[in-house]
């Protein structure tokens, strides 16, 4: 499965998530810009600890990532540690160009791995 998803997310500039609503309990929709390292996607909150999803992440950390038709659940972490979260920004950054990261990020204090090993 995971080769699947690593097929899928190929040549693409945004992911579908789907997160369990920490209040509501239903399960909740956004299309996110994404990074791929190693075995791992990597998400920035658009305002950081603040945006919705991450809050959600945070009690109920199931996330479904899809591309292209495919779909993998996983477990996500959230990444606080400044020096990772720079990383991750950067791998941003990198992807999608700075000025981008600058204009839609103006809160960047975390970011979520998702593995993608099943």
């Amino acid at each position: 499965m995971a080769n699947a998803i690593i097929d899928a997310l190929e040549g693409v500039r945004e992911v579908e998530i789907t997160v369990t609503g920490r209040k509501s309990g239903r399960q909740i929709s956004h299309p996110v810009w994404f990074v791929q390292e190693e075995d791992s996607v990597f998400l920035v909150p658009v305002t950081g600890s603040n945006s919705e999803w991450y809050k959600n992440v945070r009690k109920t950390p199931m996330i479904q990532v899809a591309a292209n038709g495919t779909a993998l659940s996983s477990s996500a972490t959230p990444i606080t540690e400044s020096d990772r979260v720079k990383h991750v920004v950067q791998m941003f950054r990198d992807k999608y160009g700075a000025a981008q990261v600058e204009a839609y990020y103006p809160r960047r204090d975390v970011a979520v791995q998702v593995p993608l090993g099943g």
